[in-house]
């Protein structure tokens, strides 16, 4: 086990009745917690090219502008509709308990921007597909995804791109 991975909270039935939330507000409470997750998920890409790193709405953006620091490279949020106030690209999904879409800036990346998605968990996987999806509509080569941890009981790396890295800090 990691130093932060017992700081990881169960809610159960949130959002909705049947689903279990990992909060990782206890992790981001603890300052050497919160480093040490950091350190974890950026290790495995500080030798990769890379021109941003892109955190999905809310929690991957905690992580993801953390890690563009750590990694030295500017950070690009994609939110959910109606959050950003340019013109936007849209990619809807399906989640574990109905649908929702994913929206970035259309100039927010250059063309060919290489780029690592981040998120907190991977639990089905369909925010970060539809992510990934969103990126490529836009023209940016995704170099891989980091998450905090992954729900493997869950089965989400099934829908993730074979042939780019998932790297996940913790399991459960």
């Amino acid at each position: 086990m990691t130093q932060w991975q017992h700081l990881v909270r169960d809610v159960p039935d949130f959002p909705r009745p049947g689903i279990l939330f990992k909060d990782i507000t206890p992790v981001l409470a603890d300052a050497a917690a919160f480093a040490a997750a950091i350190a974890e998920m950026a290790e495995p890409w500080r030798r990769a090219r890379l021109d941003a790193v892109v955190g999905i709405e809310s929690r991957g953006f905690i992580l993801g502008a953390a890690l563009a620091q750590a990694l030295g490279t500017g950070f690009v949020p994609v939110r959910k509709p109606g959050r950003l106030p340019a013109r936007t690209l849209s990619q809807d999904y399906a989640l574990e308990y109905g649908t929702d879409q994913l929206q970035i800036h259309v100039d927010a990346l250059p063309p060919g921007a290489r780029v690592l998605l981040v998120d907190d968990v991977l639990a089905t996987g369909g925010t970060l597909q539809a992510a990934l999806l969103l990126l490529r509509r836009q023209g940016a080569e995704v170099a891989g995804a980091a998450v905090l941890f992954e729900m493997r009981a869950l089965g989400g790396r099934t829908r993730w791109n074979d042939s780019l890295p998932l790297l996940a800090a913790a399991a459960y």
